[in-house]
């Protein structure tokens, strides 16, 4: 099983009601919407920046189905289906593929450290049972205190064809190209460090899930066509405007920071869910210096 997942995918965002209540799903799908209009290539849901964990199997369920009918027919759209456990995790991965989901990813339990034989067991206790959806692997170490090494990407690409590939938010270039020069032929390696979107794409991934492509699509896309057209010049000027973008706003650190400038360029992208913050009036000052510099506003 090999199906095509390249370009720009922003991990979307989740928008919440005022004080993280309830998921505005209304708002969400235009949001999708709104990306879409953008250019975008898909969508990636429910994933770190888009507060998955902080939601209920069902709210995700219902995410996942309003956003592949409000703009399925128009881009891909990935599905997170990753969770704690693996039973709530395969409920999820059967759901989206139910749901009309382009692909799943499913990032590696959280919170415990686990060994590869435990990380092995759980993607095949997922990929068997799920035979006819397609599944990326998602690397997040930072995030779930768990890291796929090389080898067990790669054998898990090769010994179950449904793993199609992977996402690598390691932040390790290294990793990355090792994944790339061992893995299966048809193994889409996605890049999700955002940093280095460009010496990703000259190593060979195929694209980039995005927590920054929210605010700034069009210089992802810049880049990532620039490659492709082998205006390396140009790329390189332009994911350096990027990294000056994700430095100013925090590398991440404060969700509530991007959901701010993608706001300020234009689209209410809602609230946070507890226990991720508002922006502070200072730091809503920060984001449009940071925009206004970089001539985005």
């Amino acid at each position: 099983m090999r199906v095509k997942i390249d370009g720009i995918m922003p991990a979307i965002f989740t928008p919440f009601t005022r004080g993280g209540k309830e998921v505005d799903y209304d708002r969400a799908c235009a949001y999708a919407n709104h990306l879409a209009d953008k250019g975008v290539d898909g969508i990636f849901i429910a994933g770190t920046s888009g507060e998955g964990l902080l939601m209920s199997l069902d709210e995700r369920k219902t995410l996942t189905e309003a956003l592949i009918q409000a703009v399925g027919k128009r881009i891909r759209v990935i599905v997170q289906t990753g969770c704690l456990d693996t039973p709530s995790t395969l409920e999820l991965t059967l759901h989206a593929k139910q749901a009309g989901a382009h692909a799943v990813a499913i990032y590696t339990p959280a919170g415990y450290a686990f060994d590869d034989a435990a990380l092995y067991n759980h993607y095949k206790y997922i990929a068997t049972r799920a035979p006819q959806v397609p599944i990326m692997l998602y690397n997040i170490p930072s995030f779930t205190n768990n890291n796929l090494s090389p080898d067990l990407i790669v054998r898990l690409g090769t010994e179950f064809d449904n793993i199609v590939g992977m996402k690598d938010s390691s932040g390790d270039m290294n990793h990355l190209v090792q994944v790339l020069a061992k893995s299966p032929k048809g193994f889409t390696v996605i890049n999700g460090s955002d940093p280095f979107s460009y010496q990703a794409y000259l190593s060979g991934a195929k694209g980039t899930v995005s927590l920054t492509a929210n605010v700034v699509p069009e210089i992802f896309a810049d880049i990532y066509t620039s490659v492709q057209k082998g205006n390396l010049k140009r790329a390189l000027k332009a994911n350096e405007k990027m990294n000056r973008v994700i430095e100013g706003l925090g590398g991440g650190k404060i969700l509530a920071m991007y959901k701010e400038a993608v706001r300020q360029r234009g689209f209410d992208p809602g609230f946070m869910r507890m226990p991720h913050r508002e922006c502070t009036v200072a730091e809503k000052k920060r984001v449009t210096k940071v925009l206004k510099a970089e001539q985005l506003i």
